[in-house]
């Protein structure tokens, strides 16, 4: 049972301690008092270094569509190691990821490979900047763009320093932020077409870029309305500012991705997770217009952009086998399977009587605590209180044979079936009489 201080997870957390700060070198995955250690996956399953078997239903935070090593994708990067891991120099895998993505992606013509979603977000930033020859950036508050500063301010303001709801305060994120940062960003209001529109116009001549998550994860998986993304792009269109769709957990909502789904055309998108097969990946694709500022074929280009690992053959192989195997047939079944599954443990949770809901669409899920209308960041925003309960919660479920992040999110794979969700609803039936959050919401 988890939590048990004398399992190989405890010991592994206690050793990660003494070299690692925190014991921890990636922030998402900690949970306390110590996170459960992965040993091997197959399929749908995950096995802990304990031994202990559960149904991975977070598949490392979306990026496994497919589950764990799926015989495609295992050949396809096996064979692309075999052939020698990286060069110095291009290969024609790379050509064929991104043909793949050209020929799937409405308004996508050139593609730029990273390392994961969060350069990918960098360098888009970065090439809205040189392609507009503007400083400052849009965002809206409570979503989560990667860990480049500019895309962080305001990602979890709280009551005592978001202020004005039409006009959210600039809030660092990490500790150190030059005033600089926050200067060069316009947070905007998720949702509020009129207040967005308002800050916009204020600092047209000065921005570069607007940057949007169709489904943002970070505030409850809450969709942008469609008058909001209509009204930022037809204020980009007017002011001559890029619009960025940032699809890095997104893109997996549709075959031509999550702008698409929305009824929207960005100049820019970025991606990663899904598309590289369970291989480190970023990208940023759109334009041709704008992408060609990464263009050095007459000099500097006006966005230098390098990277040991960009393209490598490895993930570019494991992300075509990815896609490949990402049929729209694939894709409709799978996003009716997470429809089917939310339905379900939202029945089991009004059963219960649980103030909470389950939000998402296509193959994605959170657990959110709030009975409220869900618009925005600040209806969504838990208190200490109900982040205790999520954490309870979801680790009630990894007792019970479920494996989700901490914080409620969950997504499927293509390799799972009702079989699957019959457990999941059974262990969410489980999981709420066991944290007794019924009782603790409501005295």
């Amino acid at each position: 049972m988890y939590p048990n201080s004398s399992s190989k997870s405890a010991h592994l957390y206690e050793r990660a301690q003494r070299v690692l700060p925190g014991g921890n070198t990636r922030t998402t995955v900690f949970r306390a008092p110590y996170p459960i250690y992965g040993n091997s996956g197959n399929g749908s399953r995950i096995l802990d270094v304990d031994g202990v078997e559960r149904i991975d239903f977070l598949n490392n935070y979306t990026a496994l569509i497919h589950g764990h090593a799926h015989p495609s994708i295992v050949r396809a990067a096996t064979l692309a190691v075999e052939n020698g891991s990286c060069f110095g120099a291009p290969t024609e895998s790379e050509i064929r990821l991104a043909e793949m993505l050209v020929e799937r992606v409405p308004g996508c013509e050139n593609v730029r490979f990273t390392n994961s979603g969060s350069e990918a977000v960098m360098m888009a930033v970065k090439a809205a900047r040189a392609y507009t020859g503007r400083p400052k950036i849009a965002k809206c508050e409570g979503l989560y763009h990667g860990s480049y500063d500019f895309v962080e301010v305001s990602l979890d303001s709280s009551p005592a320093d978001w202020g004005d709801s039409a006009q959210p305060n600039q809030v660092p994120y990490s500790a150190g932020t030059p005033a600089s940062v926050l200067s060069d960003v316009v947070v905007l209001p998720f949702n509020d077409s009129e207040a967005s529109l308002r800050l916009l116009e204020q600092h047209a001549t000065e921005l570069a870029a607007v940057i949007v998550d169709p489904l943002p994860n970070r505030i409850g998986l809450i969709p942008a309305s469609r008058d909001f993304v209509a009204t930022l792009r037809r204020f980009c269109t007017r002011a001559g500012v890029v619009l960025i769709s940032d699809e890095v957990i997104s893109f997996r909502i549709g075959y031509g991705g999550a702008a698409a789904e929305f009824g929207f055309e960005a100049d820019l998108i970025t991606l990663g997770k899904v598309i590289g097969g369970g291989f480190p990946v970023g990208a940023v694709c759109g334009h041709r217009d704008v992408m060609s500022v990464f263009d050095p074929t007459t000099g500097k280009p006006a966005a230098p952009h390098g990277g040991t690992f960009n393209a490598n053959p490895v993930t570019m192989a494991a992300g075509s086998a990815a896609l490949e195997l990402l049929t729209p047939t694939v894709l409709a079944d799978l996003n009716e399977l997470g429809h089917v599954a939310r339905q379900r443990m939202q029945a089991v949770i009004h059963e219960a009587g649980v103030p909470w809901r389950v939000t998402g669409e296509a193959s994605l899920f959170r657990f959110v605590p709030e009975q409220s209308e869900l618009v925005g960041y600040r209806s969504t925003w838990a208190d200490a209180d109900s982040a205790r309960l999520i954490e309870g919660f979801t680790g009630s479920l990894l007792n019970h044979g479920v494996f989700v992040d901490h914080g409620g999110l969950g997504c499927l794979s293509t390799v799972m079936s009702e079989a699957d969700v019959d457990v999941l609803e059974h262990a969410v039936e489980i999981a709420l009489r066991e944290a007794n959050i019924h009782t603790l919401e409501t005295t």
